[in-house]
């Protein structure tokens, strides 16, 4: 990456933190941090369970339980357990931490007023232009990824999404039960790996594999939320199944595909995938690829 082009994020950094007054530990002069005004903001008008706020802020636990427990003394936050299960700890706004997030509401107007009243209204459409496109481009760099159990909620609800999808797509439908394989133990280590793509927490993506020692690994269940189309998730679960494949001693990846999922298959060919003779019986498929793995 070229050194000015770093110099120019990190100067840009700095006159964000220094327009929204993120330097002053009396965030927009409430007396508190502007961490605390953000999580007061996140857990919102009908609380929050405390993992979903961790992972929706990318936050540890430590930090998390100390900030809570600081708002929890403010009289502004009460912690309690879930009522369906009591492993799952929420947080809640009290009757003065929802008046206090509508004064954060309020002031947090008055900062984005002051940004734009310097303007005339052609340079107020370019800023705010400018800024959805920044918000768009650094929110790939948001982006998580990590192997989870293909039996959870989220995993399950990307699947099912991803057999929706194909159901709409391909001429004559899907038919889950028709397709080969890639149940739960398949998909459970050491057999496979399924792999999800997180944005502040919500799942927006998956990939599996199923490993044959150092034969190809096959890939299968590949979906990309069309809210996060665009922002690269897709070669990145790429990368990212090609880097558990490895791990696990496979050479290579091989795939199948059908004819209707242009962007899929022009991802392939981009990623280094090579169109090989069919290698399976998979009804759905219409081309089949295999990358070796350096």
């Amino acid at each position: 990456m070229d050194s000015t082009d770093i110099r120019q994020i990190r100067s840009f950094n700095r006159t964000v933190a220094e327009g929204i007054g993120a330097l002053n530990d009396r965030f927009l002069g409430r007396g508190r941090p502007m961490g605390e005004s953000r999580l007061l903001w996140e857990i919102g008008a009908h609380g929050v369970d405390l993992r979903v706020l961790r992972e929706r802020l990318g936050l540890d636990s430590g930090y998390l339980s100390r900030t809570l427990a600081s708002l929890e003394r403010q009289g502004l936050v009460m912690l309690n357990a879930h009522p369906e299960d009591r492993r799952v700890r929420c947080a809640r706004l009290t009757e003065s931490g929802h008046r206090e997030r509508d004064e954060l509401e309020r002031l947090s107007d008055v900062v984005a007023r002051g940004m734009l009243e310097p303007l005339n209204e052609a340079r107020r459409r370019r800023l705010i232009e400018a800024m959805a496109e920044v918000e768009r481009l650094l929110q790939p760099s948001l982006v998580r990824f990590a192997v989870e159990d293909p039996a959870s909620e989220d995993a399950r609800w990307c699947i099912d999404q991803y057999f929706a999808e194909l159901n709409a797509r391909f001429d004559a439908g899907f038919d889950p039960s028709l397709s080969l394989s890639a149940d739960t133990r398949e998909l459970t280590a050491p057999e496979g790996a399924l792999i999800v793509a997180r944005l502040r927490g919500a799942a927006i993506g998956c990939v599996a594999l199923k490993f044959h020692g150092e034969s190809p690994a096959e890939l299968k269940r590949m979906w990309v939320s069309a809210s996060a189309r665009g922002l690269g998730v897709g070669r990145r679960l790429l990368e990212e199944a090609e880097r558990h494949a490895r791990q696990n001693g496979a050479g290579a990846v091989r795939l199948e595909t059908n004819k209707a999922l242009d962007e899929a298959i022009g991802l392939y060919r981009q990623a280094g995938y090579v169109e090989v003779d069919a290698f399976s019986t998979e009804p759905y498929a219409d081309h089949w690829f295999e990358k070796a793995l350096r």
